[in-house]
Order: C-alpha cells, then sequence, then structure tokens
C-alpha cells in the first residue's frame, strides 16, 4: 500500500490516499474531486482549472500523469 495525498496529485488539501497501484490512486483522487466539485469548493476548483489547463496540450498532461506515476512508484510500501 502506498500513500499520496490530494496535493501531491494536482489537488487543494492533505487528504491522504492509499492505494496498491497509481491506477487505484487515480481513481480515489478523481473521486475526491468530483465531491469537492458537487461541493464547490473552491480551493479544490481553483486546482481543477489548472488541471484543466493542462489538459489543452496534451503533450504536457502526459508528461505531468507520467511524473506523476514515478512519484507513486518510488514511495515506499507501507
Amino acid at each position: 500500500m502506498k500513500t499520496m495525498t490530494c496535493n501531491q496529485l494536482g489537488g487543494a488539501c492533505d487528504l491522504e490516499f492509499h492505494a496498491e497501484t497509481f491506477e487505484e490512486m487515480a481513481e480515489l483522487s478523481k473521486q475526491h474531486g468530483m465531491e469537492m466539485f458537487q461541493k464547490q469548493d473552491a480551493a479544490h476548483l481553483e486546482a481543477m482549472q489548472k488541471m484543466k489547463q493542462k489538459m489543452q496540450n496534451p503533450d504536457d498532461m502526459t508528461k505531468w500523469f507520467e511524473a506523476k506515476r514515478q512519484e507513486f512508484e518510488a514511495l515506499p510500501h507501507h
């Protein structure tokens, strides 16, 4: 099991996500993002806007995603 925070994954808080794979981690982050969107949390909405800007350039988004995958892979298991 590995741990990353919302902030580490491009979000706006220190909520920790625990997952075995990067795909699971990304899904947990996505679910949290949808929950914060529904609550109209200002900090998360701002983070989502920044992510949306990254998504405008597929190369930038791919590089960001791969960097996060590498960060996840480098984390120790606990």
